[in-house]
């Protein structure tokens, strides 16, 4: 967008930021740095019209089954839980970093902790979303087992999104793991059934096949280049369009 011109062909996304969006290449915690270009991408979404809601990760904290795995003492509903309260460190995070810019928003945790978050209640998310605030979703479902992808899938089914942007450091959907194989193929679009029978894990397949009940496309773009997340609400080809009209057309 060389205007730098916002024009939405989307009214209501649900944009999911992993765990590694919060934190530099290699490292963990959380880098301002990188959450002040986050903001700064949401926030010219957001001023185009856009109703925005983020669901988080938290690997960038904690990574539940990984955690569990290598701990041996810690069992696996407990850990997931863990990595769930990442999530909510994120999103509070990411609402300082919001608001400090002068975007108003709210933070819903699946997981109930008043104190610092609204509990998720669907036609409370849906009304702050019609106010122009940028809903942050914390804490998964609050059931352990279950990804923040699907987490992101599941949101974006009940409150009517018309899009899942899923942001990564990749830009989009590869046939193989592009930094392992130099001559993975990047796929323009693709259809669900073509991403599950691949098994190309970029998320989770539950994720994939909520999104295909519902007919939900999802977009996977690197969030990385300043500006990728209005050229994707503004309709432009970049990363991956997973539809259930998609071909599996390379780039």
């Amino acid at each position: 967008m060389a205007d730098n011109t916002i024009t939405p062909v989307y009214k209501r996304v649900l944009l999911k930021l992993s765990g590694e969006c919060f934190c530099r290449e290699g490292e963990t915690g959380i880098a301002m740095p990188e959450l002040a270009s986050i903001s700064a991408q949401i926030k010219e979404v957001v001023e185009a019209g856009v109703q925005l809601a983020i669901v988080c990760g938290g690997g960038n904290i904690l990574r539940g089954k990984q955690f569990s795995e290598a701990s041996g003492s810690i069992i696996p509903s407990t850990a997931h839980y863990m990595g769930m309260l990442g999530t909510v460190i994120n999103a509070l995070a990411l609402q300082d970093a919001l608001e400090s810019s002068g975007v108003p928003t709210r933070v819903q945790s699946a997981i109930r902790m008043e104190g610092v978050a609204e509990p998720f209640i669907r036609r409370r998310c849906i009304r702050h979303l019609e106010k122009g605030r940028v809903v942050i979703l914390a804490a998964g479902t609050g059931s352990p087992f279950v990804t923040t992808d699907t987490a992101a899938a599941l949101r974006a089914r009940e409150i009517d999104a018309d899009v899942v942007l899923k942001g990564t450091k990749v830009d989009g959907i590869y046939s193989d793991d592009p930094m392992k194989n130099p001559h993975a193929i990047r796929y323009t679009d693709i259809s669900y059934t073509e991403v599950i029978r691949q098994n190309l894990q970029v998320m989770d397949a539950q994720a994939f096949h909520h999104c295909m009940e519902q007919k939900l496309p999802i977009v996977v773009f690197n969030y990385k280049k300043v500006g990728n997340i209005g050229r994707v609400v503004s309709g432009e080809t970049i990363g991956t369009r997973v539809s259930a009209e998609g071909g599996g057309s390379p780039a």
